[in-house]
């Protein structure tokens, strides 16, 4: 499969790398902080990074996912704001992240850095059937914390 990209920043390729994948198994790319200067983000702050990049992805039957970068996450409280970020086949304007500062520090991005990570992956769109009664399952209706802990 190829995936279009198109730098819509000259920034791009040139002074900031382009996305890549970090290692042989790496399942998604790095996305990186499309920036003239840094960024600092106080605790609790929300805000939109650029990537500088536009996608195509090659059919409906594909999308891509935006998800937080672990380390960020776990080492210095920097998540997405949404959770996940879905980018639909259909759409080309430039990739942005939503980024929140869930620590207690101030915690600031440089141009170039990697801030999230973007899979693309099958999408199925299965036809919705109205139903009186679904099938019995052992676990039925239980909820948040049926199954334990």
């Amino acid at each position: 499969m190829q995936l279009k990209i198109k730098a819509v920043s000259p920034l791009m390729g040139n002074r900031i790398p382009l996305p890549d994948y970090a290692t042989e198994g790496a399942a998604a790319m790095d996305l990186r902080a499309c920036l003239q200067e840094p960024l600092t983000l106080a605790p609790g702050e929300l805000r939109t990074v650029p990537t500088g990049i536009a996608i195509a992805l090659p059919s409906r039957a594909y999308m891509a996912l935006l998800f937080a970068r672990s380390g960020l996450g776990v080492k210095h409280g920097i998540s997405l704001s949404n959770g996940v970020g879905v980018i639909d086949s259909d759409y080309r304007g430039e990739l942005k992240v939503g980024l929140v500062n869930l620590s207690r520090r101030a915690y600031t991005i440089e141009p170039g850095d990697r801030i999230a990570q973007l899979a693309v992956v099958p999408v199925a769109r299965p036809e919705l059937v109205p139903a009186d009664w679904l099938e019995e399952t052992s676990r039925g209706s239980g909820g948040f914390g049926s199954t334990g802990k």
